[in-house]
């Protein structure tokens, strides 16, 4: 049986650990704390120092992490590495109380882009978080606390053919009436209120006013896995998720079959990247500039939110690390940012086998071929020649697979984070991507080496930016 290489059996784990945005956060935070960068908060002064490593996050579900060489000076260049959190998915309204038929249901937003065929019977669950209220010695306090319901709680089962022959010539839903999952059934909802009511006294306006809004019963599961009780439910943002985890497969276990690959990979990637190359002491000690991973939320429906990648967190960062080491100069973050580079790191289409139709004949990314370097001539992606030219000489370097990718002239062009970020900060852009298959499917997959080469490409990148980028001259 082939081995399967640790950074793919790593990945599956932060896949695994990651079911919303903000478990992906979470798990973000554990790791850069283990690896010894330490957290700020963006509500109080900041104290830095060359050689530091540290990390914020905003909303929870943004995180921007940096490590700063211990030769940098204000003005240096930031090495960025930029992705994204966020996958499509189904998210619980703010009132989601839905019944029909005798069947309890939960209604549900569509998020994003998502391929939402694939999320028909498929074994769902809830994650999310939940802002909840906490007295101790008769002082109030609202906490965010992450919740995950790990059993099966949830399906949207599809219509029998019997009942819809036309099916067979393409399954058509209506997002808002067809794609509703199914919580219980009105029976054992009501047996179990009345289980609950007769168990406990506590009643109130509030758990009265909630009862309304969402099932008691789907209250009641959300409160235990937050540890309080229902009426201690302040609000919450929670998502439907897929109950089966991520796991290597394939006859030669050279697969990762996983929901959320665009973009956990590319996240996952990214972050080890940065942890490795500063592992040690002397990791920083020729360093320059800053190195820095962002991760931001809401790419998925265009970036535009305090936290996603049109809000300034990036920028704020940038400016904050170059004012505290000089405030005197203030055109000194101008400078550091036309001597920046920016990575923006999200899944690229590889060639499908069974719609080769779909790419255009010289540009057909494969699996196991290295990271994909997007092109648009359109500015659909940000990467121009210059900045083309800096991440396939890296690859060079190191030995490491590169492939190309344009869209058919006759298929639109997606998009990333890439020319948000370029035409917003000024800062010069590569867009790139590992290739993977079922793209905003709810079960995707890449390959095992595609992970490991990314991994490898962007800590190179850490790695070798300053030495590299002092050799070019374009703007003189």
């Amino acid at each position: 049986m082939a081995t399967v290489d640790p950074i793919a059996l790593d990945l599956v784990d932060f896949l695994n650990a990651s079911p919303t945005n903000f478990h992906a956060v979470d798990e973000a935070k554990k790791r850069l704390k283990q690896a010894g960068f330490a957290h700020l908060s963006e509500r109080e002064d900041w104290v830095l120092e060359s050689g530091g490593k540290y990390f914020f996050t905003r909303n929870h579900s943004t995180i921007i992490a940096f490590a700063i060489g211990k030769k940098y000076v204000a003005g240096n260049g930031f090495h960025i590495v930029g992705a994204h959190t966020d996958s499509p998915c189904l998210k619980v309204k703010p009132v989601s109380k839905v019944t029909k038929g005798g069947y309890l249901e939960v209604g549900v937003q569509t998020y994003g882009g998502g391929l939402w065929h694939t999320w028909f019977d498929r074994d769902l669950t809830l994650a999310g978080r939940v802002i909840k209220k906490e007295v101790k010695e008769h002082s109030v306090t609202y906490s965010h606390t992450l919740v995950r319901i790990e059993e099966p709680i949830l399906r949207i089962p599809t219509l029998a053919i019997h009942l819809d022959r036309s099916v067979t010539e393409g399954f058509k839903f209506n997002t808002h009436s067809h794609l509703v999952p199914v919580l219980a059934t009105s029976i054992k909802g009501e047996l179990q209120k009345l289980v609950d009511h007769n168990s406990s006294s506590e009643s109130n306006e509030k758990t009265n006013a909630d009862n309304k809004k969402h099932h008691p019963v789907l209250l009641q599961l959300i409160a235990d896995h937050a540890h309080c009780h229902p009426d201690e439910i302040c609000d919450f943002e929670l998502q439907v998720c897929d109950t089966q985890p991520s796991v290597v497969g394939g006859a030669m276990k050279e697969f990762i079959f996983s929901g959320r690959l665009d973009n956990l990979c590319m996240s996952f990637c990214a972050l080890k990247a940065l942890i490795d190359s500063t592992s040690v002491e002397s990791s920083l000690g020729d360093e320059t500039g800053v190195r820095m991973v962002a991760l931001f939320d809401h790419e998925e429906v265009g970036s535009d939110s305090a936290q996603g990648a049109g809000s300034p967190a990036m920028l704020d960062a940038l400016s904050r690390i170059t004012k505290y080491f000089n405030s005197s100069d203030p055109t000194l973050l101008e400078k550091s940012i036309h001597r920046s580079f920016l990575v923006s790191a999200d899944m690229a289409h590889a060639l499908h086998p069974n719609f080769m139709d779909k790419h255009e004949e010289n540009h057909q990314p494969k699996l196991h071929g290295g990271l994909v370097i997007k092109h648009n001539a359109n500015q659909r992606y940000a990467t121009n020649a210059v900045t083309a030219f800096i991440f396939r000489e890296i690859a060079e370097m190191h030995n490491l697979p590169i492939q190309d990718f344009v869209v058919r002239n006759d298929i639109p062009c997606g998009s990333s984070i890439g020319p948000i970020l370029a035409s917003g900060v000024g800062i010069r852009t590569v867009d790139v991507g590992a290739p993977q298959l079922s793209m905003h499917s709810i079960r995707e997959m890449c390959a095992v080496d595609d992970a490991k080469h990314s991994y490898e490409h962007l800590k190179a990148y850490f790695d070798e930016f300053t030495e590299l980028d002092n050799k070019l001259i374009v703007d003189c």
